[in-house]
């Protein structure tokens, strides 16, 4: 068996196409959809993600603002700008470059971005409601695996979901949203004794703990889903995934590859994020 390779990067795409015929809608009634990110100091990888969601934004034709400040920036120099963007009518979303330099507290940060701007899913009230499933902004990463599952038309009700870390970014909501389309979900990390025991059991497994190949083909249910959220670099400069690919594809049903596979959706379901986030401004208006 070689699994089916789900392509994160054509189905992102067909759906920044989707979501362009709304934008566009949006401006024949006069409204422009903002997304501002800010980012703080000279983290490299940072700068290729902010310079790719700005990138998108302008391909679905999104007004964006990248606001770039130095590393030595003051906590409160960073809140006021946030205060500021959070009442500004052009923009509808606003989202903090992660990480931020250690002598920011980037919890007090996250709590101050408005909730009905945080298209990043982060803040404390759009975390609650998304226990209840009831948020404005489920985050980006996890939401993107769910449309690729549906996409691809796999069935979540009643399968055993198996997820590999507990991040508040990927591994907690992911489990979260998976529980809501009615899977069995089992949450494991890195350190769980006997890991293989578990992802073997695994109809739909979702890895995302920041370690590369850790999840090898033989921990792996012939036939099963295999989401792969990693990215890493070798010191060989190749990017790989947390799942060994190579091996894990002769196993698995359908894979995700590394790049390729859930690294364009999370961009995508920030624009879907701050589409709606405009969507409900108009509505208000």
């Amino acid at each position: 068996m070689t699994a089916r390779i789900i392509d994160g990067k054509a189905i992102a795409q067909e759906l920044r196409t989707e979501w362009k015929a709304r934008v566009d809608e949006l401006k024949s009634g006069g409204l422009t959809p903002g997304l501002a990110v800010i980012i703080v100091g000279e983290d490299p990888a940072s700068k290729v993600y902010v310079g790719n969601k700005v990138k998108a934004c302008a391909e679905v034709g999104l007004y964006s603002e990248h606001i770039a400040l130095p590393a030595d920036t003051q906590e409160s120099t960073l809140l006021a700008k946030i205060a500021e963007l959070n009442v500004d009518p052009a923009i509808h979303g606003l989202l903090i470059q992660l990480p931020l330099p250690s002598h920011i507290d980037s919890q007090k940060v996250l709590e101050a971005i408005s909730p009905n701007k945080d298209v990043d899913g982060f803040h404390p009230m759009n975390v609650g409601a998304l226990v209840t499933d009831t948020t404005l902004f489920p985050p980006c990463t996890p939401s993107g695996t769910m449309k690729l599952l549906e996409k691809m038309g796999i069935e979540i009700e009643g399968k055993h979901a198996v997820v590999v870390g507990r991040s508040n970014i990927v591994g907690k909501p992911m489990a979260l949203l998976l529980l809501h389309k009615n899977a069995t979900v089992t949450i494991c990390t890195s350190r769980t004794v006997n890991l293989g025991k578990y992802t073997r059991d695994a109809d739909i497994l979702v890895v995302a703990t920041g370690k590369p190949q850790m999840i090898t083909g033989d921990m792996i249910k012939p036939g099963a889903v295999v989401i792969d959220v990693g990215i890493n670099r070798l010191p060989n400069g190749k990017l790989v995934g947390d799942i060994d690919f190579e091996s894990a594809k002769e196993v698995a049903g359908y894979i995700t590859p590394v790049p390729g596979g859930v690294g364009p959706m999370t961009i995508t379901m920030l624009i879907a994020n701050t589409i709606q986030a405009a969507e409900r401004a108009k509505r208000q208006e």
